[in-house]
């Protein structure tokens, strides 16, 4: 980023303000001989909306030592009022007008970018931009005004006909609702868990959450002090309307989609891909009929959060080209069969600008498990609340298994959680005590913690099993093709080991993480990652640099490892 005050800005002199005249259409200008009464940082923009969130321009201005153009007029007294002007033409015929209560604004890409739109610049186009500052003693008063200062400006067109779902850290999600007029009312399903927290971010980089009101999260605001705004406790697929003019937003839970016509069964919701699916059996290829429909529960301001209060809603589709939209009663939606044998119907609701009905030839594929679990809990007596920080790593996807080291520091025990940020579908005590036992789906009793320290910790979600061990010493093995354990010193962080590693001659088998001098836990992996080797598909660490003295830091918490070059 430039540096918003350059040498000049040191420079500014006063800006001036005016006093009565004797003719009401009279008007006292800053003499114009007074340098430096308003400093732009550049003097040409080209706006960009992928650094909309940078500083692009600043603007200084002081009110020190106020000189009038015309001598006989003095300066009169008291408290200054300070507006900031906007202009496409340099006699500000139309202006765009700020208070300001400072000597100085910023402009982001993204705030000069909307500034350039309400002045009337078009996209892609360099215009000029004519700034300058209006400074009033009093309400009655005549403004006096700064020289001008042009700024050439080329905005980025802006796309307001979506708003974009934001995760709790207001980091892009992929779901996003669609406005059909770019009017600021958007309307989408979308697949969330229960509990869901967001924001939304509209095209311009307007960024919505929920105004700060105790358990309704139904209205929406843009304020500093805005919270996110969250779902109800269904997971599952949600209806969204959200309209920023009128500041609110709705959710019209749908536990199922019904079905009617020449295809029968029952649809399943698949939420990661914001989709229904239905393999069956086509007995021949054509075309089917098909009509959907599906009750159920509106939850808005009225009934915020609460289940019993929520609404009874329905909903139906029908036909439009080669997609759906909702209708007041199911219409007749017709799809292409392509071949006779396995397929899949798919109501496809991901893009809220086109939802489809489809058939697909196949059934449905097997679903890849999680790269990631996680334990809340864990570490709430060290982090001071329950988080989604510590995780395990997937290391066998035919049993759903899971392994990692993780630094346990409990009060009330711990859970398994599937999914970042969902707390309702979770893992925990089915039986067993701190060290091994079984899961249990929704279990309403915690994993119990064993004595604070470092374990390794090894899960099966289609075994439902789990087991922890005491991580003590660490060591690596396998450079210069010499497998004797060597040690790992501990640092001051738990789980973190460091040692000073001298390459002699060639790794061809990669190297290890060793957890015990049994070598009944070993760690491979690649690329920084670290994996637990449960089975044979998981290698050793790759090592191909040259001889020399390295730094082998080792993360056994978030899994990972580094080797640098002394």
């Amino acid at each position: 980023m430039k540096t918003i005050f350059k040498n000049t800005f040191f420079s500014l002199l006063a800006l001036l303000t005016m006093a009565a005249c004797e003719k009401d259409e009279d008007k006292i200008y800053v003499n114009s001989i007074e340098p430096g009464q308003l400093i732009a940082s550049e003097d040409a923009i080209v706006l960009a909306q992928e650094e909309s969130d940078k500083i692009v321009l600043s603007l200084a201005w002081s009110t020190d030592n106020l000189v009038a153009s015309n001598p006989e007029v003095g300066v009169p007294g008291g408290q200054l009022s300070m507006a900031l002007e906007a202009s496409l033409d340099e006699n500000f015929s139309n202006v765009v007008e700020t208070t300001e209560n400072s000597y100085s604004k910023a402009y982001t890409g993204a705030s000069l970018n909307a500034l350039a739109q309400s002045v009337g610049a078009q996209p892609d186009v360099a215009s000029n931009i004519y700034f300058r500052l209006a400074a009033r003693s009093g309400a009655n008063m005549e403004p006096v005004y700064t020289n001008t200062v042009a700024v050439s400006v080329t905005p980025y067109s802006i796309d307001m006909s979506h708003a974009f779902v934001l995760d709790n850290s207001q980091a892009p999600t992929g779901m996003s609702l669609y406005s059909s007029q770019s009017d600021g009312h958007y309307e989408g399903f979308l697949g969330v868990s229960g509990w869901y927290n967001f924001y939304l971010q509209e095209g311009d980089g307007h960024i919505w959450g929920a105004a700060p009101i105790d358990g309704n999260p139904f209205t929406l605001s843009d304020a500093e002090n805005k919270w996110n705004i969250w779902f109800p406790n269904p997971a599952g697929c949600y209806y969204v309307v959200a309209d920023v003019n009128e500041l609110y937003w709705t959710a019209l839970s749908l536990p199922a989609l019904n079905l009617a016509g020449d295809i029968a069964g029952e649809l399943t919701f698949d939420r990661s891909n914001n989709r229904w699916t239905l393999p069956f059996q086509a007995t021949e290829a054509g075309t089917a009929t098909i009509r959907l429909s599906a009750d159920g529960s509106l939850y808005d301001s009225n009934s915020a959060t609460d289940d019993a209060a929520a609404t009874p809603q329905s909903i139906a589709f029908a036909q439009e080209g080669d997609a759906i939209m909702l209708a007041d009663q199911p219409g007749d939606i017709t799809v292409n069969i392509p071949s006779a044998g396995d397929c899949t119907l798919i109501i496809d609701l991901s893009d809220p600008a086109h939802w489809t009905a489809t058939v697909e030839t196949g059934g449905q594929e097997e679903e890849e498990a999680a790269p990631l679990i996680f334990l809340p809990g864990v570490d709430d007596l060290a982090s001071g609340s329950w988080t989604f920080d510590n995780y395990l790593r997937l290391y066998d996807n035919a049993t759903q298994s899971y392994a990692g080291v993780a630094n346990v520091n409990s009060e009330w025990g711990y859970q398994i959680a599937i999914e970042r940020d969902n707390w309702n579908d979770i893992y925990a005590l089915a039986e067993g005590d701190a060290y091994a036992g079984t899961l249990l789906f929704k279990s309403s009793t915690n994993l119990p913690a064993p004595t604070p320290g470092l374990y390794f910790m090894n899960v099966s979600l289609a075994a439902l099993t789990y087991s922890l061990t005491p991580v003590q010493t660490v060591y690596y093995s396998g450079f210069n093709d010499n497998w004797d354990l060597h040690t790992l010193a501990a640092t001051d962080t738990p789980g973190v080991y460091t040692a000073t590693v001298e390459v002699t001659g060639e790794t061809p088998w990669g190297f290890q993480i060793v957890l015990d001098e049994a070598w009944s836990t070993t760690l491979g992996g690649g690329d920084g990652i670290l994996l637990y080797q449960g089975v044979d598909s998981v290698p050793n660490i790759p090592f191909s640099g040259e001889p020399g003295t390295y730094l082998l830091t080792v993360d056994l918490v978030q899994a990972t490892y580094t080797l640098t070059a002394q």
